[in-house]
Formats: C-alpha cells, sequence, structure tokens
C-alpha cells in the first residue's frame, strides 16, 4: 500500500519536529525554509525566523524563492543590514539554530555547495556558499535537511564548504569553532545524529518503509546504526495538512495566481 505522503513531505517534517518555541532560527533557502515555517505554524508559534537578508522575526505567508523575497521583509518584526545581521546577531552568539541544506555532505556533516570535481576544472560548479560557512561555525547548533542518495552523500567531499565535525572527534574544536556544529541530520530515508565520540553521523530512526538495505544504497559510507535506533514516528493528519497548505499557496503565489 501507498503511504499517504511522499518522502519529500516525511523529510520536511522530521525537521520541523527538531526545532522549539524558543528557538532563534537563521532559515535557508529550500527544505529549511519550507521545515522551519512548518514548525512556525504548528508546535512552535514563538519560533523566531531570520533570513540572512537581515529580516527578524518573519513570518511569511509562502515560502520564499530567495533571501531576497518580498514577503520577507513585509511579515518581518523589522530589517536590519546584512552587516549588521552577521557581525552583531550571528557572529555575536545570538542565535541558537542554524538549518542548512548542500549539494553534498559526507560522513561528518561537513557540507559541499561550491563544486563537483577539482575546484579550478570542476564537473559542476555549484552556488557557493554564501553565508553558510559562518552560520555552521557561529550558530550555537546546526540542523540539516536534505535528500539522500550515493551523489549527495558521499565518502569524501571534493571541497568543504561548511565546517561540521572536520575529520571527527574534537577537530572541529581543534580548528577553533567553538559551538556544537551538527546536531542532528533529517534526509528523505531517515535521521540521523553524530556519535557523541567520533561524531560520525549515526542512524537513530528510519522513515517507515525503509530498510537498511534500502539507506546503504543510498549512502556513500558504511552506516553505523544508534543501539536504540528505531522508526521515525509517521506525520500526524495536521502536519500533512499545515504543510500542504502552505507549499499550495506558494505554488499558486509564484505562478502568479495569488
Amino acid at each position: 500500500m501507498t503511504a499517504p505522503y511522499s518522502p519529500t513531505e516525511m523529510m520536511t517534517i522530521a525537521a520541523a519536529r527538531a526545532l522549539k518555541p524558543t528557538d532563534i532560527c537563521f532559515v535557508g533557502i529550500g527544505a529549511p525554509s519550507a521545515a522551519c515555517n512548518l514548525a512556525r505554524l504548528t508546535h512552535a508559534p514563538g519560533i523566531t525566523l531570520i533570513y540572512e537578508s537581515g529580516t527578524l522575526a518573519t513570518k511569511p505567508d509562502v515560502l520564499p524563492l530567495s533571501i531576497g523575497d518580498g514577503d520577507l521583509c513585509d511579515t518581518a518584526l523589522t530589517t536590519v543590514s546584512v552587516p549588521e545581521m552577521f557581525r552583531y546577531w550571528l557572529q555575536g552568539g545570538r542565535i541558537t539554530v542554524g538549518f542548512l541544506g548542500g549539494a553534498q555532505i559526507d560522513r561528518f556533516a561537513n557540507l559541499n555547495t561550491t563544486v563537483v570535481g577539482d575546484y579550478h576544472k570542476p564537473k559542476v560548479r555549484l552556488p557557493g556558499g554564501g553565508g553558510a560557512p559562518e552560520i555552521a561555525v557561529h550558530c550555537h547548533e546546526i540542523l540539516i535537511t536534505m535528500a539522500q542518495s550515493p551523489r549527495a552523500f558521499v565518502d569524501k567531499l571534493p571541497f568543504i564548504t561548511s565546517l561540521g565535525h572536520g575529520t571527527g572527534g574534537d577537530d572541529r574544536l581543534k580548528k577553533g569553532a567553538k559551538t556544537k556544529g551538527p546536531t542532528r541530520l533529517m534526509s528523505d530515508l531517515c535521521v540521523m545524529e553524530p556519535d557523541p565520540v567520533t561524531k560520525e553521523m549515526t542512524v537513530v530512526s528510519l522513515h517507515p518503509g525503509v530498510t537498511r538495505e534500502a539507506l546503504q544504497a543510498a549512502t556513500g559510507w558504511q552506516l553505523k546504526y544508534a543501539a536504540n535506533a528505531g522508526e521515525t514516528p509517521a506525520p500526524t493528519a495536521d502536519e500533512l495538512r499545515v504543510l500542504r497548505e502552505i507549499m499550495a499557496r506558494t505554488k499558486r503565489a509564484h505562478e502568479g495566481a495569488a
């Protein structure tokens, strides 16, 4: 029987659940934005969402196409300059959670959004880091959401754009980053968290219907599992309703029908 929700919906809902009402969250565009706004519209109405363009406590009615989307400014408590956003708010340690995605990730949750292949002669040139490298080291902790495949979950990154746990263990601290780094990774197949000692991303739950064999086939390194790894709770009817409503509003708005 076909599940009454898509893998992307499961990923977005699992990601939204990781956020608390008290969080001050630096939001990335795309999947992180969908998860953060779902959290705001369900269990975390008090969450403060901040986008890179300088919008504080924004409450968009539709998901933004970019950090420059006008709806972010229109619905924000206030808008500050980008230098103030990064120097005072981010580097000042005032952001509790950074929510990021990427084109590629490795077992220590380092992210690549720069190039695939050799840097000077890349197979693919990606959008770049933007503010993600700074977000990755200055937010108190980092949540990551991205679709899982062997091309995205790779054994070795060709380029590290945003620092995760480096080479594992205490390497992140040795590199000068005093914040927690990635604490949870939500894909369309599972949820992972770093091992307390090695910092390797370890499976803590598989989404309903996903087997360990299918998960391994979608991953470029040999996966490890937490001792109590189980099944991710399926989406509730309310979570699906709210997510589908905001996605439908976004689709209408971007098609010019709203």
